[in-house]
């Protein structure tokens, strides 16, 4: 155990003390206390809890499970009050660091034995997501603030489950742009980046221009888009054609010097072509830079469609959605696109990254220098 887990296993059994020893909150004139108004099993399982991690052997899959198991009973003990104490904010503290030592502890083990399945090490940032909406459905509610500032997850979730019909629409219709323009925006950016290779005339004159028009604004560009190609999804997919140019332009020009001089002098020798060098040699080195980009271009895409949808639209789309329902103070609907915004993001981000491992297995960042 390193010195810095010791400490947080130290840190996170004092945090225990003080939840078992204060008010957990107020119920009217009445203090509620923790071994008389806690759950059954609350007052063992901190117990229990705060004898092992002063023990300093719990291993990681016990202090995740704890650090679950406090979370639960911090979100059970919202409605036993009608504010928040002292032990409360403490037994959210402790479920906090019970799951940052988890993470720690499981990320060691990792570094030490790499596991044979992927899902042991998504297993910390599902519990650091997980413990991110504990924490703030517990802030919420136990601090009292008021929904049109933040509202709790539970509410997010209600209203968003409530609306799966709306939502669904709304996707589609920026999915579409979203899509065509991020394929046709990396698309022109790799062809222009192999135009650029080949002519150091382009390489001087045209890179500037690119630079110039990654520094333009987005909300100057969104409101011209709209008066050029209509309020329909074609103007958000050239916007997203804007934003997503200039990264893959860049990232592929590097990738493309990445391949060594050995090589290319190898190549050379062997009297290869300037498309055979290309396509055997140097854009299998760009393949880890095409990807970066192409990660980095999954999420801009998303976020360009979105805003220009504020700037003229048809009734649907996630960021039309945003703009009429912010004005209705429904703050609950514009996190529940935020939410779907998101879980897109993600899953565009993740299938782009499973292509890459497909196609560049063999390099160290994906083997995970493993030989």
């Amino acid at each position: 155990m390193s010195r810095f887990e010791r400490s947080l296993a130290v840190l996170t059994g004092l945090t225990a003390v003080l939840t078992i020893a204060l008010p957990l909150g107020v119920r009217g004139e009445t203090t509620l206390f923790a071994w008389s108004e806690l759950p059954t099993l609350a007052f063992p399982v901190l117990v229990l809890v705060l004898l092992a991690l002063f023990t300093l052997k719990l291993p990681p899959v016990a202090s995740g499970s704890w650090a679950v198991i406090g979370g639960a009973i911090a979100i059970a003990e919202l409605g036993a009050f009608d504010r928040a104490s002292w032990g409360y904010w403490f037994l959210l503290l402790t479920a906090w660091m019970l799951s940052w030592l988890f993470a720690e502890r499981l990320a060691n083990a990792l570094a030490r034995r790499p596991a044979k399945t992927p899902l042991v090490g998504a297993l910390i940032p599902a519990l650091f997501g997980a413990a991110i909406l504990v924490v703030w459905e517990a802030v919420t509610r136990g601090a009292g603030v008021p929904p049109v500032l933040l509202p709790p997850p539970s509410s997010i979730w209600a209203v968003l489950s409530s609306n799966v019909p709306t939502l669904a629409v709304d996707f589609v219709q920026t999915a579409k742009a979203v899509l065509v323009g991020y394929a046709l925006g990396c698309g022109i950016g790799f062809a222009v980046a192999i135009a650029v290779d080949r002519s150091p005339f382009l390489k001087r004159g045209l890179l500037p221009l690119g630079n110039f028009v990654s520094a333009l604004p987005l909300i100057g560009i969104a409101p011209i888009m709209v008066m050029w190609f209509g309020f329909d999804w074609p103007s958000k997919a050239a916007v997203v054609v804007v934003m997503t140019f200039f990264p893959m332009l860049v990232n592929t020009v590097a990738g493309l010097g990445a391949s060594g001089n050995i090589e290319r002098d190898m190549m050379s020798t062997y009297a290869a072509s300037y498309w055979q060098t290309l396509f055997k040699l140097r854009l299998p080195a760009a393949a880890p830079f095409i990807f970066n980009a192409l990660k980095i271009n999954s999420t801009l895409a998303l976020i360009g469609a979105i805003v220009a949808e504020f700037f003229g639209t048809p009734i649907v789309g996630m960021g039309f959605r945003i703009s009429s329902e912010i004005g209705k103070l429904n703050v609950q609907m514009v996190w529940s696109e935020i939410a779907v915004a998101a879980i897109a993001g993600s899953v565009f981000y993740w299938v782009v990254a499973l292509v890459e491992r497909a196609v560049t297995f063999w390099h160290p960042s994906v083997r995970g220098g493993r030989t």
